[in-house]
């Protein structure tokens, strides 16, 4: 049972709750944008700020459209989504943060969700922050702008604001900003963040660790399930050349503008989306982070031979999205950039989906405990060990403690199964098998 705290910061005072484990500030708004303008940061708040719930959600296909007709949308939600209530709005540039009891120049996490550039929330089932409070670590979780909303782009844009489209990207650029600005108010240590991502969180983590707009904000970096370098179909295109998609969109929504769309209310731009699938197949590859010139300033097949110098760590699952491209995606960029590396061989109990794509999230977090599935007491030991490993990278970039199993830089991979863990080559037969399984169903 939780109770409300109250402490000052730098913002002004804001109200959180206590936990038994840890201190929790949900929905803090780290910057307001009107539609299709960048995010500017919020640097202070009249009175005491409530941030004793989550915020809003980005408005998403979810809102209006949830397809739980289709077999993979319903498999996710009831995975990470079930039986939680989930608000939206554009106005949905927020975070969450979990912090140890009297936390003091504590190591921080930051988590940038996933859900395909178009979906998903910084409070889904999965997150908590406890576990990591446990371990001296302070997690935050991060909303951006998604679809749409996020990833836009128009000649009127370009005009007005000398760059087009990447405003979800820019979002976490800005919510980076605000806690390196501002989280030493919560205890925690400007100097040592960690960014991770999963899925489109880790891609466009991989993005901002091409960027010079992001150097210096964080140290180091966990891309899960999507780290390295998309073949040549899904790689980020040039923001002009995503223009004539859009104005489709902008047709198909009744709109005879730009102006007129950026007045539609919500639902009329999301049910122009839902007209244009209908229609075209390239939507995913107009939907993401385009080469903008100031976050990507040329394409990423040459920004990725020049990352930032950062401390990495990527993973995978056994049964991925994409299998052999994301494995084999992390594989060469933890080979050139020295980091670590996890291959997660644990199928999932109570259905025969596998290790599927997300499958490791509840290990990573904690929150084993809050799934419908019958997780055992060697689930749980592996939860702990992979959040041990986690809290000691972020603190020092190095996963390693005495007690537990290595874990070698480099090409090598540390492979995680019920049967052991250990640095070794993953079952090619398997991981080329599982790659033809198809989604989750």
């Amino acid at each position: 049972m939780s109770k409300y705290i109250e402490i000052d910061t730098d913002l002004g005072r804001i109200r959180g709750n206590e936990r038994e484990e840890c201190l929790e500030f949900l929905g803090i708004k780290y910057a307001k944008a009107k539609r299709f303008e960048y995010a500017k940061q919020v640097e202070s708040w009249d009175g005491t700020y409530d941030a004793t719930a989550f915020g809003d959600a980005c408005s998403q296909y979810r809102t209006y459209f949830p397809h739980l007709d289709v077999p993979e949308r319903r498999f996710y939600h009831r995975e990470f989504r079930e039986g939680l209530d989930f608000t939206y709005s554009e106005d949905c540039l927020n975070l969450n943060i979990y912090t140890p009891k009297n936390a003091h120049n504590a190591p921080v996490l930051v988590f940038i969700h996933g859900g395909g550039f178009n979906s998903m929330a910084n409070s889904e089932g999965y997150l908590d922050g406890e576990a990591y409070a446990k371990r001296g670590l302070i997690l935050v979780c991060v909303n951006y702008r998604v679809g749409v909303f996020g990833y836009m782009t128009h000649r009127q844009i370009q005009d007005e604001f000398g760059r087009d489209g990447n405003f979800g990207l820019d979002d976490i650029l800005v919510s980076l900003k605000w806690v390196k600005s501002h989280i030493g108010s919560f205890g925690g240590d400007p100097g040592c963040i960690t960014a991770m991502g999963q899925s489109a969180g880790a891609i466009s983590l991989q993005y901002l660790c091409l960027s010079e707009k992001a150097k210096d904000l964080f140290e180091r970096a966990i891309m899960i399930s999507g780290a390295g370098l998309f073949p040549k179909m899904g790689r980020p295109k040039a923001s002009a050349d995503t223009r004539s998609y859009w104005e489709e969109v902008i047709k198909l929504s009744g709109a005879t503008n730009f102006d007129e769309f950026k007045e539609l209310d919500d639902k009329a731009v999301l049910g122009a989306i839902e007209e244009i699938k209908k229609v075209r197949k390239d939507n995913t590859v107009n939907t993401q982070p385009v080469i903008d010139g100031y976050l990507l300033t040329e394409s990423v097949e040459k920004l990725i031979e020049k990352p930032l110098k950062l401390d990495y760590m990527a993973g995978t699952t056994s049964n991925d999205m994409y299998n052999v491209v994301l494995y084999n995606m992390a594989r060469k960029f933890m080979g050139k950039a020295g980091g670590y590396r996890y291959y997660f061989d644990i199928d999932a109990p109570g259905d025969d989906n596998g290790a599927f794509h997300s499958s490791d999230l509840r290990y990573l977090f904690g929150t084993l405990e809050k799934s419908f599935r019958p997780y055992d007491d060697k689930d749980m030991e592996i939860s702990a060990l992979m959040m041990d490993y986690i809290a000691d990278f972020v603190k020092t970039g190095n996963p390693n403690a005495s007690g537990r199993p290595v874990w070698k830089r480099g090409k090598s991979c540390l492979v995680i199964s019920k049967k052991g863990i250990k640095m070794k080559r993953p079952n090619p037969v398997k991981l080329i098998v599982n790659t033809f399984r198809g989604d989750p169903k």
